[in-house]
């Protein structure tokens, strides 16, 4: 049986660090099987979560800057895990963090040089999987449902809540999957209001109360009413960031923004045959907000061990990658809106 080790990178927008994961796959005829022999989280020193926080607002000269050491560091982190887990990948797959994504406009960018990344670890590395979907008119996200459809077919719905939510599912031999609502970049931003880097287990949102003025203003935003595919960015936080300057206590804008976020993920769902949810992202780690969103589905929410939890975006960029040394699909059209599917990625070496 042929199997392949990769690392997958991923940095999410809630910043919580970076995700960093080996893997080994081998195939099972039309789907893979994986293994992740290794995996970590480490999490950004203050001022580079202050450079990746506050490079929305960069100049262009600034932010060329920032792409190259950012990259750099990434490739920093991998030689050092390489070092530790004494590992041997056959290259390494990341996911970059995500600055701007204006598919609309047909840019997206992620910084984290794939030449200054390579450079530093000494290994393969594949990069910039967005670019060319955005090219063919697609929104060049999500990319995470060809790993559902190829490592976690035996769920229904896979439900990711990270910086943002998503969702994936198959219907009708078609992956269908679109971003839902801001989801941890808000409770987090709020969390840092008290201090706090989250809400454990939302433990502060559990004892605030709904604002109900507060969540019909944030359940009214035209995003909810556009029909898929759709994405999100760093971009609609900005607007979400007005709603949040008002007189409310820090417990009670949490417990409001959990009920919006359990909302806006019961509402598409309830319209899919009922079945089993595989929830992963940090807000699988949210027992409020995973108690609000049973309340409101009859869907079965299944919370999987912890590894799956927190590294199943940087497990899916390493099948991305894989895909992309293979020739293979690795973003889909019926998810994108693209007019093709597309093999994507930067190969440095």
């Amino acid at each position: 049986m042929t199997t392949h080790t990769a690392i997958g990178l991923m940095s999410g927008s809630s910043l919580d660090g970076l995700d960093i994961a080996l893997v080994r796959f081998h195939e099972e005829g039309d789907h893979y099987g994986f293994q992740i022999l290794q995996a970590e989280t480490l999490p950004y020193s203050d001022p580079w979560r202050t450079l990746l926080s506050e490079a929305f607002h960069k100049q262009p000269e600034d932010l060329v800057q920032l792409d190259k050491d950012y990259g750099k560091y990434l490739g920093e982190q991998v030689s050092a895990f390489v070092k530790k887990h004494n590992a041997h990948p056959d290259f390494v797959a990341s996911h970059g963090h995500t600055v701007f994504h204006r598919p609309e406009e047909h840019y997206t960018l992620q910084i984290g040089d794939g030449q200054e990344l390579a450079k530093a670890c000494g290994f393969t590395v594949i990069n910039d999987f967005r670019s060319e979907d955005v090219g063919k008119g697609g929104q060049g996200a999500p990319l995470v449902p060809i790993g559902d459809e190829l490592l976690f077919s035996n769920y229904d719905i896979c439900l990711n809540i990270g910086g943002i939510a998503n969702l994936s599912y198959n219907e009708n031999g078609k992956r269908i999957a679109y971003d839902l609502c801001i989801a941890n970049q808000a409770l987090n931003f709020l969390a840092n209001k008290n201090g706090l880097a989250y809400d454990r287990d939302g433990e502060m949102a559990r004892s605030g109360e709904v604002d109900i003025t507060l969540l019909k203003q944030l359940n009214k935003h035209p995003f909810y009413g556009q029909e898929p595919p759709k994405s999100l960015g760093r971009e609609f936080f900005e607007t979400y960031q007005k709603a949040l300057l008002n007189d409310l206590s820090v417990p009670d804008m949490l417990a409001t923004f959990v009920e919006h976020i359990a909302l806006q993920i019961a509402l598409p769902i309830s319209f899919l045959p009922k079945g089993k949810i595989l929830c992963t992202g940090g807000g699988a780690r949210n027992k409020y907000l995973i108690e609000r969103l049973r309340a409101r589905t009859k869907h079965e929410v299944v919370v999987p061990e912890k590894q799956i939890i927190d590294y199943k975006e940087a497990l899916v960029f390493a099948l991305l990658g894989l895909l992309r040394m293979e020739g293979k699909t690795n973003v889909l059209a019926s998810v994108t809106g693209a007019e093709s599917d597309s093999c994507s990625g930067k190969i440095w070496k």
